[in-house]
């Protein structure tokens, strides 16, 4: 190391500022916050240890995006690509049956927050529009559908808004490339987005806190007529980690009045994942019918309705990551 690098190399509290865009670039990409987690780790450790190969041709933060983009092609390559129920079979049918339980490896994850802006990490429900529709789990599991070096171009250029001569520059190709790389993979996340078959994007005008009150109080009232109207008829659930998802309201509906009637008696804790609100679901499951966590639900709402809610299951994970306790009394 020269001692003009010396003198000019970045400090590790300087590396650390990044951290959270980095998560936020790395969970776009590998579709779990566990593993974003360990990519970011990973390319703090190899930025701090190679200080003597930043020269300062490019920017800081482009050649810690570089070091990160590398670190998650490896990793996508070594684990198969994460998706949703709703991305590996056709809709379920009413027959009582939760299907198997998959690996964890198989699902999208959720992570905490209402935004992963460039600036912040579990931002305020205030966060950009932009921010929050980028972190729902539909677009999350479409992205994985994309090669690795589509993946990181799109939300280069689309969700973070870097210029294409510096994506091309990150990636070691041309303008020309990235230009041609952006319009494939917006095709692929065109046919993906018309095959789910949502009910319709999230808007800031969505994110009405009435409605989510009603629903929450509906819930735990475990009133079905109340929680007619405010679902969509087209609306969506599924229950990762088991294959089983359902559309439609009724379907759904009959599912809460059969099987799922155990959620009668729970409480919710609100909380925010993937820029959407979400639930902590507490059902009484324990001894003397002790309320004990049971899911995360993630809620998405188009419009003045409920769109689809995905109940999380792997609660010994996600409670802990969304800081949420054991017990409902618990939280302080």
């Amino acid at each position: 190391m020269t001692a003009t690098t010396q003198r000019n190399a970045p400090t590790f509290d300087e590396l650390e500022r990044y951290r959270g865009e980095l998560t936020g670039y790395c969970y776009r990409m590998l579709g779990a916050s566990s593993e974003a987690e360990d990519a970011v780790q990973e390319t703090l450790t190899k930025a701090w240890r190679n200080l003597d190969r930043f020269e300062g041709r490019s920017s800081l933060r482009t050649w810690l995006y570089r070091i990160a983009s590398n670190t998650c092609f490896d990793m996508t390559g070594a684990v198969q690509r994460r998706a949703r129920p709703m991305d590996l079979s056709q809709p379920w049918s009413l027959d009582g049956s939760f299907g198997e339980i998959l690996p964890e490896a198989t699902w999208i994850q959720p992570v905490p927050g209402a935004s992963m802006s460039t600036s912040t990490w579990g931002a305020e429900p205030s966060a950009a529009v932009e921010d929050r529709e980028s972190l729902r789990l539909a677009f999350i599991a479409a992205l994985q559908f994309l090669p690795p070096k589509q993946r990181a171009t799109l939300i280069l250029r689309e969700v973070l808004q870097w210029p294409a001569a510096e994506v091309a520059d990150l990636l070691d190709t041309t303008v020309a490339s990235v230009n041609s790389a952006l319009q494939r993979a917006r095709a692929t996340l065109d046919e993906r987005t018309d095959a789910a078959g949502a009910p319709g994007p999230i808007r800031a005008s969505s994110l009405d806190e009435e409605l989510l009150e009603r629903y929450l109080d509906a819930f735990q009232r475990y009133d079905i007529d109340a929680l007619t109207h405010l679902i969509h008829e087209d609306a969506v659930q599924s229950m990762p980690p088991y294959e089983l998802w359902l559309r439609g309201r009724d379907d759904i509906f009959a599912w809460w009045l059969g099987p799922g009637a155990g959620c009668r008696g729970s409480t919710l804790l609100p909380t925010w994942a993937n820029g959407s609100p979400a639930f902590g679901q507490y059902k009484p499951s324990g001894p003397d019918g002790r309320l004990e966590p049971w899911a995360l639900i993630v809620v998405e709402v188009s419009g003045d309705r409920i769109a689809e809610m995905t109940f999380f299951l792997d609660t010994a994970t996600l409670f802990p990551l969304f800081g949420l306790p054991d017990h409902p009394d618990d939280r302080a």
